[in-house]
């Protein structure tokens, strides 16, 4: 279980914060800054800490990816049907984690205003989808089932 939850980590972490990268850099902003405000989530002073708030701001990153993917996992763990059809598993848990991030814990941290733009709508629902919903079902499926096999 460790490895799925690794695994799905690192891809789907990956994805979503290339995506993020391109999109910061698409809008002309520096991807540094965005890293620190990531890390500021939990870490308020990260703003302010150069370099070593980037670093902070993908750990955090990281750190809240796998959060996401273990409780697939285990969820999964509960109610294997879920990997029975992965794709479908996959957009669900991609709406259940976009509702959660950007509906409840970034308005609360950060005191945005609700509802989000349209634009911003778009792009987080294809990452939370696409990019994260997506591969950790697939892994999970794929290496969950291969362990109930073995």
């Amino acid at each position: 279980m460790a490895r799925t939850i690794a695994l799905a980590t690192l891809v789907a972490g990956a994805l979503d914060i290339l995506f993020a990268i391109v999109l910061t850099l698409s809008y002309g902003r520096d991807p540094a800054n965005m890293l620190r405000y990531v890390a500021s989530g939990p870490f308020p002073p990260a703003t302010e800490m150069g370099a070593a708030g980037s670093v902070l701001g993908l750990l955090t990153h990281f750190a809240l990816m796998a959060i996401m993917v273990a409780l697939f996992v285990l969820t999964a763990r509960q109610w294997p049907s879920l990997l029975e059809k992965p794709i479908q598993s996959g957009v669900l848990y991609g709406l259940v984690t976009y509702v959660a991030m950007n509906w409840i814990v970034v308005p609360l941290r950060f005191e945005t205003p609700l509802p989000p733009p349209p634009i911003s709508i778009a792009t987080q629902l294809f990452a939370h989808i696409i990019l994260v919903g997506l591969p950790i079902a697939l892994i999970t499926a794929r290496y969950m089932r291969a362990r109930a096999f073995a």
